[in-house]
Formats: structure tokens, C-alpha cells, sequence
């Protein structure tokens, strides 16, 4: 497990997580539209496999290797998107004013392209910053912090840097003209139309009118301009593809996308249609979404288990079930859902992660025995998760293993990036465990990571 991580480790690069339960502080005022909702870094399944979907033709046309790109889904309802070196992010907001698949996919083929032309990290600005893929992983949970739930179990993340970053990004004028110029490429070479692209420029076309301190922060950091969707157009016109309809299969995936966030944005909108009962899929997903986030846990039960007896096998229902029994109080109801959403996606870590959190919440001492087990399977797939590592030192600790225990602290505080207490933790679990155990030597190299992190902030001046 962790080779990934142990080769980062040794060579003491700084490449955590980061995850505070806080609300994300605003950068300061802005005015008028240009006013940005509270930003969080938020993990979901369902909404990253759609978003990887869309992406992953686009990075094979342009060579980008996808497995070197992070997607990060920034819970705001700013409408925005940027690129950065090995990582790639999509703001609620962008995603909820894209009216299909292809806009949303001509988004993403423009970011590609300035992935794949560096333009991002033309003068270093991203690396400077110490730009991290600053995940969190508590999946449908987090999503209630966009309506405010914080004692719902929404965990938020901010990091003044991070965000300062993001909001002094922008490219050229010409850089913008070559990423539509290479995205239209790569939407042809994918067999998609380009027209999604032209059609969501257009819709904000009078966003070029705007003083820029007005503008979403989308084309603040990308201009626009008349002359430049026109050049665009007169482009994809003339593609084989132009024409070429989206994929049923990826509309309803647009659907539900949006409608799950819906749920969780805007509760009291989605809620009203509730009272349909020839309502579709996506529509009653987001109105049991909405009970949910406006406490009513029965009803959303209710929604959701007419929905399980049409979509028996559907793990994100599964999901949304346990989450919500869990974060009512209703543990050990929580757990069978929980492991049939498991069952149904053995690979998708953070429901493992979500699994795992309920077991270990349990008293009884095998149950949290097994909570350990689908912790650190998680953590097979995905060592990067920040809260698997915490709720992982948890259960060590409420079994007295005080040496795992203080390991997966270790672990924890190195990804967030609190270097200070990672190597405390690794110094004490490095002296309760065994010598040459894996976790033994996983907290040595914390200990050297750390150690050589100082060193570099003494040579060069700062903490």
C-alpha cells in the first residue's frame, strides 16, 4: 500500500491534503455578480465518475495521461473552471449553468488545452503558491455544506493560498484563442461536437460588456470577446462532428448531476416538485436529497426507498440512504445500506471510507475491527485521504493499539500539511512500533520528509 505516497515522502515534496471543519473564509468583498459564494474542495462518486467520463476522451486526444490529472469539484456558486499542473477543476456552479453534456464537455476540452499547453504554469504562479489537490472525502456529507449544514457532517476546506492563487490565475488573449482552437480539435478527434463549446461562449457573451471586477470569475480569468467566439464558431462549423448529438447515456448523467447538486444548493426550489408523482428520476433524487437537507430524514427515507424498488442495484442510493441514517443518529441502520453500496462499487474508496466510519462507530469490538479492515482498503485505493487516515487513528486508539494509533495521526497531519504535528506523531509512533513493520517505516520516512522540509524553509529563510 502507499507507494505512491512513500516515493513523495522520500523525496519530501509537499503534496497533501488539506482539511479544516471550518467555513471556507471569503477572499474579501467583490461587487455585484462578481460576489463569490464560500468556495469548498468537495468529494462526491457519483459526480466525479461523471465528470472523469466526460473528461477522459478529451485528455486522450490531447495525450494528456488522465491518471496524472486530479478533477476537483469546487463546491461555489461562482460559475468557474480552471487548469493548473496536475489538476483540473470545475465549479458547481459552471456545471449547473450548462444546459447539456456538450457544453459542459467544450468546458472541459478548452481546460485540457491549457493543460496540455502549460499555459497555466507559464510563470510559475501555480507552483509558487504551493497549489495542492486539497481533497475531502466524505462524499454525499460534504455536498450539505453548499446549503450551509455544517452539523450535518459537511467537512470544509480553505486555504487562503490556494484560493489567492485561483482568483489571480488568467491567461492572454492568445492563449484563450489557442485553447478554443485546440479544445475544438479535441472534441473532433472524440467524436463530439463542438457546437456545445460556441453555445455556452454565447450564452455569456455579455459578460464582455461588464467592467471585469462585475464578471464571473470564469471570464475574468479566461476573456472574452465577440471576435474570438465568432473565430471559434466559423471553426467548429466546419467540423464532421458539428452535428453529432449527445450521448443518451451521458444527458441522463448531465440530469442527475445537476439535480443532485440542486438538491443540495437549493433544497427549498427542488423540494416543491416533490408533489409530483409522475415526476422523473433525477427530479425525485433531488427532492429526497432536499428533505434531507432541510431535516426532514423521514420523508427523504421514504423518497429514496421508492427509489431503491426501481433501482435496486443503484450504489448511490444505497449511499444516500446510510448517509443519512448515519448523520441522524441512527448508526446501526446505517450500516446495511452502507455495505450495499459497497458491494455494489467495491472500487470506489470513499463509500468504503463512509462504511468504514459507521463500523468503527459501533461498540461492538469486531465491528470495529472490520471498520479498520475497510479503512485501510480504502486507503489501498486512495492513500491520499486525509479523513480515512483520521477516523483510521480513532479506531486504533478505542482499541488501544497506541502506536497505529498515533501513525495514522502522522499520516493525517502530513497530508493536510501541518508538517509540525505530523512529525510528532511519527517520532512517538515510530518509537511504540515494532522496527521495520510497514507503518514503522512509513512513519521514518515522515520523520526525513519533515526533517528535510525544515531544513529547505532554514536555507532559504522561512517557516
Amino acid at each position: 500500500m502507499g507507494g505512491r505516497r512513500l516515493a513523495h515522502l522520500r523525496k519530501g515534496v509537499a503534496t497533501g491534503l488539506c482539511l479544516l471543519a471550518a467555513l471556507v473564509p471569503a477572499l474579501g468583498p467583490a461587487p455585484a455578480r462578481a460576489q463569490s459564494a464560500p468556495m469548498t474542495l468537495i468529494r462526491d462518486t457519483e459526480i466525479e465518475e461523471t465528470l472523469r467520463l466526460y473528461s477522459q476522451p478529451l485528455f486522450t486526444a490531447a495525450g494528456v495521461e488522465s491518471n496524472s490529472i486530479r478533477i476537483l469539484l469546487i463546491g461555489s456558486k461562482d460559475l468557474n473552471a480552471f487548469a493548473g499542473p496536475g489538476v483540473m477543476a470545475v465549479f458547481t456552479g459552471l456545471i449547473l449553468e450548462t444546459k447539456s453534456p456538450n457544453e459542459l464537455q467544450g468546458v472541459i476540452a478548452h481546460e485540457v488545452a491549457h493543460l496540455a499547453g502549460g499555459h497555466s504554469a507559464r510563470s510559475g504562479e501555480m507552483s509558487q503558491a504551493g497549489l495542492r489537490p486539497f481533497l475531502l472525502t466524505m462524499g454525499l456529507g460534504v455536498l450539505a455544506a453548499l446549503a450551509g449544514n455544517v452539523e450535518a457532517g459537511a467537512v470544509l476546506a480553505s486555504n487562503a493560498g490556494f484560493f489567492g492563487t485561483l482568483g489571480a490565475m488568467g491567461y492572454s488573449r492568445e492563449q484563450e484563442s489557442r485553447a478554443d482552437q485546440a479544445g475544438a480539435s479535441y472534441l473532433e478527434a472524440a467524436g463530439l461536437s463542438g457546437r456545445g463549446l460556441v453555445n455556452f461562449f454565447d450564452n455569456f457573451r455579455y459578460q464582455e460588456v461588464f467592467a471585469e471586477a462585475r464578471r464571473f470569475g470564469y471570464f475574468r480569468s479566461h476573456p472574452l470577446s465577440s471576435s474570438r467566439i465568432d473565430a471559434l464558431r466559423a471553426r467548429v462549423e466546419g467540423l464532421s462532428n458539428y452535428n453529432t448529438p449527445d450521448d443518451p447515456e451521458n444527458v441522463r448523467r448531465h440530469e442527475i448531476m445537476k439535480a443532485k447538486l440542486q438538491g443540495f444548493i437549493n433544497p427549498g426550489v427542488a423540494v416543491v416538485k416533490c408533489a409530483d408523482p409522475k415526476a422523473d428520476y433525477p427530479t425525485r433524487y433531488a427532492c429526497a436529497i432536499a428533505q434531507y437537507q432541510l431535516k426532514e430524514p423521514d420523508r427523504a427515507l421514504k423518497l429514496i426507498d421508492a427509489l431503491l424498488a426501481e433501482q435496486p442495484d443503484n450504489p448511490y442510493l444505497w449511499e444516500l440512504k446510510g448517509q443519512i441514517l448515519f448523520e441522524f443518529g441512527r448508526t446501526a441502520e446505517a450500516e446495511a445500506p452502507q455495505r450495499r453500496s459497497v458491494a455494489l462499487k467495491p472500487d470506489a474508496p470513499l463509500l468504503r471510507v463512509n462504511l468504514g466510519q459507521t463500523l468503527i462507530a459501533l461498540t461492538d469490538e469486531a465491528k470495529i475491527d472490520e471498520g479498520i479492515r475497510e479503512l485501510k482498503t480504502a486507503l489501498d485505493q486512495d492513500d491520499e485521504n486525509s479523513v480515512a487516515w483520521r477516523l483510521l487513528s480513532q479506531a486504533y486508539d478505542s482499541r488501544g493499539r497506541n502506536g497505529l494509533a498515533r501513525y495514522a495521526t502522522a499520516e493525517y497531519n502530513y497530508i493536510e500539511g501541518d508538517r509540525r504535528q505530523a512529525l510528532i506523531f511519527a517520532l512517538r509512533a515510530r518509537d511504540l512500533l515494532e522496527r521495520n513493520t510497514p507503518e514503522w517505516r512509513r512513519a521514518n520516512d515522515i520523520v526525513l520528509a519533515t526533517e528535510s522540509d525544515r531544513q529547505v524553509r532554514n536555507v532559504r529563510g522561512g517557516d
